[in-house]
């Protein structure tokens, strides 16, 4: 049997890897993940200092040296962990956020409950949000707590169905059928930055905003894209026109910084323009691990963490101007 601490410590060492956590990051995670279960035998180690010292790691600009962090966090399986690793839900990087998910359900404190199912239904990546269900089911065990989700009740099913159905009560296991209150389509997304990008790769780009907005909707409460829903509840659609304005690699001192900026137009049904809405994220690398092949990937991933940065916002104006 492989001990302990020769086992983490080969984990840790390998995370920071730029290539290994873009090329092999499913293999990573899977490593790390059966490292961080074959410490439950053992006993916690308790270093507040320790603790504290990742804990500012885990605002580190660089997505390898966040990894090594939060791996090492659940190496320690301590409880004052905790407080880092709910913060580690919300980190851009998936893997960060999924490594954070299993250390908090081996911890199996109940205080990590509420994050943990925030986690589990808005998270954008499913890996994530299938790590924090089984986190927080854990979690309710090891506590007697009854199941986060449990499965709907027949009887309350079958009257809601009959009838007809009315404002839902959320994700919550009993609620009846929620009524859209939002139709959003997406009219066009374009990559119209300044660069020498080719056709092909500016189309990527907007296909990237495009899909992350959708996956987004699609986790948003009492928001359609299906015209259907829309005809029946009689909701007037909000088109967006998703544009990136600036995508831009530089390097400031010892990293490689790709900056993404974007702006999202919102108009009516007549095409009538109604308003704008504009944000970024920047994704940093150490220059020192930095390869030219990996820049596909750091735009990606910029894209994304600017698009998922404004769904909020944007569904506050759409809601708004859906009522004025």
């Amino acid at each position: 049997m492989i001990a302990r601490s020769q086992n983490i410590d080969s984990l840790v060492g390998r995370a920071p890897n730029r290539s290994t956590v873009m090329h092999g990051g499913q293999r990573l995670i899977t490593q790390i993940l059966l490292g961080i279960a074959l410490l439950a035998s053992s006993a916690p180690v308790h270093a507040d200092a320790r603790v504290q010292e990742l804990a500012k790691s885990l605002t580190s600009g660089s997505a390898k040296t966040r990894i090594a962090a939060v791996t090492a966090l659940a190496r320690l399986e301590d409880k004052t962990a905790l407080k880092p690793l709910v913060d580690a839900l919300k980190d851009p990087n998936a893997q960060v956020r999924e490594i954070a998910a299993v250390a908090l359900g081996k911890l199996g404190h109940k205080a990590a409950l509420p994050a943990l199912r925030t986690a589990a239904d808005e998270d954008a990546e499913p890996a994530v949000q299938k790590r924090a269900k089984d986190a927080a089911k854990s979690i309710a065990r090891a506590n007697a707590l009854p199941d986060p989700w449990p499965a709907p009740t027949p009887s309350v099913a079958a009257r809601s169905s009959k009838a007809g159905g009315s404002a839902g009560f959320g994700r919550q296991a009993h609620a009846v059928e929620g009524q859209p209150n939002l139709y959003v389509t997406i009219n066009t997304a374009a990559d119209d930055s300044p660069g020498k990008a080719d056709k092909p790769t500016r189309k990527m780009h907007g296909e990237i905003l495009k899909g992350t907005l959708k996956d987004s909707f699609r986790r948003a409460p009492l928001v359609t894209m299906a015209e259907a829903d829309a005809q029946r509840w009689g909701l007037d659609p909000k088109h967006l026109d998703l544009s990136v304005t600036k995508l831009e690699v530089v390097q400031t001192g010892a990293m490689i910084e790709c900056e993404a900026q974007l702006r999202l137009a919102i108009s009516d049904n007549k095409g009538k323009m109604l308003s704008f809405l504009s944000g970024g994220a920047k994704v940093q690398v150490p220059r020192r691990t930095y390869n030219q092949k990996y820049l596909p990937s750091l735009r990606k991933e910029a894209l994304e963490n600017a698009m998922r940065g404004m769904v909020d916002k944007l569904l506050m104006q759409l809601r708004d101007k859906s009522q004025s």
